[in-house]
């Protein structure tokens, strides 16, 4: 059965840093598009970055570009997420996706090109 599971979130004082992972089971991710999504409570689901199949092309939401590094690991199928300098605005839940039918790209992270979802990993960001 394929799936995707994140791990990683958790509490983080502002300023600090959180490495998501996002972890495939049941095929291989080295195929497809790996995005990561998130969504605070109240608010829509926002896209905040996506890779490339190997790894060429990275892409991230204006609201995290210079903050955050998408990252994958074919070998391991998994890919990550590191997060730098956290703001409490930056507190949501947050998903890994994969998808083939569109390119990394703004278009990709409107989120609607996805195949796979993983169930999500709660990060809070708080004093």
């Amino acid at each position: 059965q394929a799936q995707l599971v994140e791990s990683g979130g958790g509490l983080v004082q502002p300023g600090g840093s959180l490495r998501l992972s996002c972890a495939a089971s049941g095929f291989s991710l080295d195929t497809y598009v790996i995005g990561w999504f998130r969504q605070a409570p109240g608010k829509e689901r926002e896209g905040v970055a996506c890779i490339s199949r190997r790894g060429a092309t990275t892409y991230y939401a204006d609201s995290v570009e210079g903050q955050f590094t998408i990252s994958r690991d074919d070998i391991k199928n998994t890919g990550y997420l590191q997060m730098n300098s956290l703001k409490p605005e930056d507190t949501a839940v947050y998903y890994c996706a994969t998808g083939r039918r569109a390119a990394c790209g703004s278009e990709y992270l409107r989120g609607l090109w996805n195949e796979y979802w993983g169930q999500g990993t709660q990060v809070t960001v708080s004093s």
